[in-house]
This record gives C-alpha cells, sequence and structure tokens, in this order.
C-alpha cells in the first residue's frame, strides 16, 4: 500500500534537513513516517484524530 501513496515532506525540513517527517493521506486514514527509514513502518490516524493532533500542537 505504501507504493500507493503520494508521501509529502514537512515544510519545515528544509532543503538539507536529515530529521524529518513525511505524510500521505488518501481519505480514509493519514498516516506519517520517518524520512529516513521510508520502508519502514509508519503511523496511521483516522482524518479526525489528524485535525485533533495538529490542532493541539499549533503555537
Amino acid at each position: 500500500m505504501a507504493a500507493e501513496l503520494t508521501w509529502k515532506r514537512s515544510s519545515y525540513s528544509g532543503g538539507e534537513a536529515t530529521s524529518c517527517v513525511e505524510c500521505a493521506g488518501d481519505g480514509r486514514a493519514v498516516r506519517v513516517r520517518d524520512s529516513k527509514d521510508v520502508g519502514g513502518r509508519w503511523l496511521e490516524f483516522p482524518p479526525a484524530g489528524w485535525r485533533a493532533f495538529l490542532t493541539s500542537v499549533q503555537f
């Protein structure tokens, strides 16, 4: 399934950053992975859970 997703890197990572996250969504879930381990595991959030997480970390 991960190969079918379009992963997007965090806009906070910058051009040369090596430590960042990537996200991909398909309407059913949002997935988050470590950009240094693209073949590894990812976290998966339901859309409402992802929105709640983003709301809680906004500053």
